[in-house]
């Protein structure tokens, strides 16, 4: 029996024309290391129409790629708006990819048209004459003039440009599974693979952002979007900001702590995203040089695993809730976030926000053991998370259908490569990325658990775990510690701490102290590189390894006792 409802596309154009028009006079502020540049989004609505009329004029029509490489910015806003609602798909390129990288997805994607940041011409410039399928290029924010066109490449000027075009378009009527914008992932391992998200699946994306139990956006607040928005989408704030008529406050290049304080000083934003790095940053700079954060009601971070310490600094010293979630590029990214249930407080409460969080009505997940059996959702058992929703990809984009990453997929579910556990009420814990999981005489030790572990420690800014092998524990844990400034490295000391928060076999050996843990496109640990650090196949800048010796444990291997800049310590 079919309904009586009518079936009106969820369109991102729909959506331009509410916030542009019932929101009017909300607003995207650009911080410019002094001050903000304001667009009402009855100016982004405008602004967006004359860019859909100068892409129909570069030859851009439905379907076809539009990429950007840009900060989070009142430009990148538009782009945002205006390509998807005029049918194209907008495709937003990872700035910190390497250069090889960004040349594989911009022709993968077949960009017809980029949209670059002035500032970031220095990156892009290089790379352009690689491009096989672009043929123009837009500059936003500086001067044109200042990137190279090679032969079948027209550059142009962002206001310029759109200045001859009027500020309405008739935006079509689209198909809402069509796609709408693609984003690729981070290519830690192997090339960068593509998501096509759709103009339904942003919409219902959207509508999960503004509910309570997810980011809670409403009318009337300020959202601060660190988040980039070259990655999934910025966490969906750009299009859930619109759907509640939220304003959004960008920070453009100014991403190190004192800028973003500065930038919160001016601003008051009542809500903020970013990967727990960031905040590790602002914890930092704004307990050597306190202001006051309460204006901001909650911080949702992601992207990695949220150092329970770090959550307690914010709230206790503070004031400033931080809220774990968790999510990927194929996922939207919203996933789970960890708002305790109701009638929790204190530490009853805490232990739910430690989590990554509950899993949404409209996202189904299950555990997969190594067998390929579902396993109880009872908070105990330890398997693989799969999961399937209208906002989780289906495949990754192959423009000829060759089956891309295809083993990330099993029976309709996508294969995570996270291992946990889901509690009976549907909260989520993550034991560690399966490939990160370290393998150690027939038992498992969280890399994850050990990094919270010792980023409680005062003296440690920033601590990854990896594993390396061992002939004969199989694997083995290593720490690389960046420490606050002024502290000298102990090992011992550091290994002591852990003694009583983690069982004794899980104690790493292996230590080494660095200025900075490398970190990937996207703000996260970059194990890979510190893989390669310890293999010998890269040295990290003033770094030294260090190998505590203890009985019981194994005290040489073939890799270790090559490795010329080891400093060994003797038995302590």
């Amino acid at each position: 029996m079919p309904s009586t409802m009518q079936d009106e596309p969820l369109s991102l154009a729909t959506l331009l024309r509410y916030a542009s028009t019932v929101h009017a006079d909300a607003t995207v502020r650009t911080w410019t290391g002094t001050e903000s540049r304001v667009l009402t989004y009855r100016e982004l609505g405008e602004q967006a129409a004359r860019l859909a009329h100068a892409l129909t004029a570069l030859g851009i029509g439905r379907g076809d790629r539009v990429g950007t490489f840009m900060w989070n910015n009142n430009e990148h806003l538009i782009a945002y708006c205006a390509v998807p609602a005029m049918g194209a798909v907008l495709h937003t390129i990872n700035i910190r990819l390497f250069p090889e990288q960004i040349t594989y997805v911009t022709d993968h994607a077949a960009d017809r048209v980029v949209i670059v940041d002035a500032s970031l011409i220095p990156v892009f410039a290089p790379v352009l004459p690689t491009l096989r399928t672009v043929r123009h290029v837009i500059v936003a924010n500086g001067d044109a003039a200042a990137l190279p066109a090679p032969e079948g490449v027209t550059v142009h000027e962002f206001d310029t440009l759109l200045a001859q075009y009027p500020g309405t378009f008739d935006f079509p009527v689209l198909d809402e599974r069509s796609a709408a914008a693609m984003c690729y992932t981070s290519g830690t391992t192997g090339d960068p693979k593509g998501v096509v998200y759709s103009h339904r699946s942003n919409w219902l994306h959207s509508m999960q952002a503004c509910t309570t139990d997810a980011m809670g956006v409403r009318a009337g607040d300020r959202m601060l979007a660190i988040v980039p928005m070259f990655h999934a989408n910025a966490w969906g704030l750009p299009y859930a900001a619109l759907m509640a008529g939220a304003s959004l406050v960008m920070p453009d290049r100014f991403l190190q702590p004192e800028p973003l304080l500065a930038l919160m000083a001016a601003e008051q934003p009542s809500f903020a995203a970013a990967v727990p790095t960031v905040w590790n940053g602002v914890l930092t700079a704004v307990d050597a040089k306190p202001q006051d954060l309460t204006h901001l009601r909650a911080v949702v971070v992601g992207g990695a695993a949220v150092p329970p310490q770090l959550m307690r600094a914010f709230e206790e010293r503070h004031g400033v809730p931080i809220i774990q979630a968790w999510g990927m590029t194929e996922t939207s990214p919203l996933g789970a976030l960890a708002w305790p249930p109701a009638g929790l407080d204190g530490e009853a409460a805490f232990a739910y926000r430690i989590t990554q969080g509950r899993i949404p009505a409209a996202v189904q997940a299950r555990l997969v053991g190594d067998d390929g059996t579902e396993l109880p959702r009872d908070g105990k058992a330890v398997g693989e998370l799969e999961v399937r929703g209208p906002w989780v990809t289906a495949s990754y984009y192959s423009p000829d259908a060759a089956g891309i990453g295809a083993d990330a997929f099993r029976d309709g579910w996508l294969r995570t490569g996270d291992v946990g556990t889901i509690s009976a009420d549907g909260y989520l814990t993550l034991v560690d990325r399966a490939k990160d999981i370290i393998k150690s005489g027939g038992e498992w030790i969280s890399s994850v658990d050990l990094e919270n572990a010792l980023m409680a420690h005062p003296d440690i800014a920033e601590a990854a775990v990896f594993g390396v092998p061992d002939e004969k524990w199989d694997e083995r844990p290593v720490v690389a510690a960046a420490l606050r400034a002024g502290v000298e490295p102990d090992a011992g000391a550091l290994r002591a701490f852990l003694s009583d928060k983690v069982a004794k076999w899980q104690l790493p050996e292996r230590w080494t102290f660095v200025s900075e843990v490398p970190k990937t496109s996207v703000g996260k640990f970059d194990k890979k590189v510190l893989r390669k650090q310890y293999a010998g196949d890269m040295s990290p800048p003033s770094a030294r390894w260090i190998w505590l010796w203890h009985s019981g444990v194994r005290t040489r291997s073939p890799a270790w006792s090559t490795r010329p800049t080891c400093a060994r310590r003797s038995p302590s």
